[in-house]
């Protein structure tokens, strides 16, 4: 006798908006304590990565944190559609630096179901101006240290932190 078992994840539009959340918050503490954007930009990036994630859209986020051109910190979140055993963790840790002349890039990362069509569908409901870009996101000049899940159901975003 023989048994076969297939499990499958899921995860709804709450669940997108519950991790999301998180992220956002992620966001606005990089933008306050590094003075490189906004509250209310960082606010708007959040607002695209959700209607993003949303529609299936995003792989994931990059920030950097650049002062005169040079990498001194940044965070990569990755989209996990199979997040199960992925813990949620609290937004935040270790604060991000002030330096001088803060420059925070931001890069997403889309799946290929984000086509020209589909870009062209959500362009009216964006509200940050994205557009293509050569930026390395390797991060190669910084450490790669730990992060923090964070999860709801099947759907869960993992973050790394790379410093100097």
């Amino acid at each position: 006798m023989s048994y076969a078992e297939t499990q499958t994840e899921t995860y709804s539009v709450v669940d997108v908006e519950i991790v999301i959340r998180r992220v956002t918050a992620d966001l606005v503490m990089i933008a306050n304590s590094t003075g490189g954007w906004t509250e209310e930009f960082a606010r708007k990036v959040g607002h695209d990565v959700e209607l993003l994630a949303k529609k299936g859209y995003l792989k994931w986020i990059d920030v950097t944190l650049l002062s005169a051109g040079v990498e001194q910190k940044a965070t990569r979140f990755e989209v996990n559609t199979a997040a199960g055993n992925l813990s949620m963790s609290r937004p935040g840790g270790v604060l991000w630096p002030r330096v001088s002349h803060p420059d925070l890039r931001v890069v997403l990362g889309h799946t290929d179901d984000y086509t020209p069509l589909a870009a062209a569908t959500l362009s009216d409901r964006l509200e940050v101006s994205w557009g293509a870009t050569s930026a390395d996101t390797s991060h190669y000049s910084l450490n790669a240290g730990t992060g923090r899940d964070y999860a709801s159901n099947a759907f869960g975003v993992q973050r790394k932190d790379f410093t100097k």
